[in-house]
C-alpha cells in the first residue's frame, strides 16, 4: 500500500439516538464530538439513526402497513367477501 493514499482507520463510538445504544467500533470518519468509553479512554462519537438495537428487523417489532394483498383489499373495499 502506498502511504497517505488511504485515510486513518481508527476507533470510533457510535451511538444510536433513537435508543441510546452504543457501541465502539472503526471508521474512518473523524468527528470533532468525543465521548469517554468504558474503558476509560476518549474515542471520537458518530451519531446514527438506526443500529441493531433500534431496527424493526433485529428488534422483532415490525410494522404491517398493509394487511393482505390487492385481491383482498380489493374485494373488501367492494364488499365482495
Amino acid at each position: 500500500m502506498k502511504k497517505g493514499l488511504h485515510p486513518e482507520y481508527k476507533k470510533v463510538v457510535f451511538l444510536d439516538t433513537s435508543s441510546d445504544y452504543k457501541f465502539l467500533g472503526g471508521s474512518t470518519q473523524s468527528p470533532e464530538e468525543t465521548i469517554e468509553w468504558e474503558d476509560g479512554n476518549t474515542y471520537p462519537l458518530i451519531r446514527v439513526e438506526v443500529s441493531s438495537a433500534s431496527h424493526p428487523f433485529y428488534t422483532g417489532k415490525q410494522k404491517a402497513d398493509k394487511v393482505g394483498g390487492r385481491v383482498d383489499r380489493f374485494k373488501k373495499k367492494y364488499n365482495l367477501n
